[in-house]
């Protein structure tokens, strides 16, 4: 359950972190990209962490494959970044994977 705790928190600094870049306009608004790079900092640490408490592969595939669902609901509220249907079936693709490598891990 821990390793899932420190999971969520790697995820949701890594989506801190992708906002921030967003926000950061190609790294000319130093504020924006700072914090972009403090976040992934944070949630490299905590996502090395998780690896000492599960399989490398079902760590790697739910923090890049939930960071790609969340990304996508970011862009959509604070970017106003409409996805397609092309975008949503290759998220639900992801999301499929994670599950397949989810239920494989028991």
């Amino acid at each position: 359950m821990y390793g899932y705790l420190l999971l969520t928190a790697a995820i949701v600094s890594e989506v801190c972190g992708t906002t921030c870049l967003g926000k950061s306009a190609g790294f000319s608004q130093p504020a924006w990209a700072a914090g972009g790079l403090l976040f992934y900092a944070v949630s490299f640490v905590l996502l090395s962490k998780v690896m000492t408490l599960m399989p490398v592969a079902v760590a790697y595939a739910l923090w890049a494959g939930l960071g790609n669902v969340l990304v996508l609901l970011v862009g959509w509220v604070v970017f106003s970044q409409t996805p397609t249907l092309w975008t949503v079936a290759g998220i639900g693709l992801i999301v499929s994977g994670v599950v397949v490598l989810q239920l494989a891990g028991k």
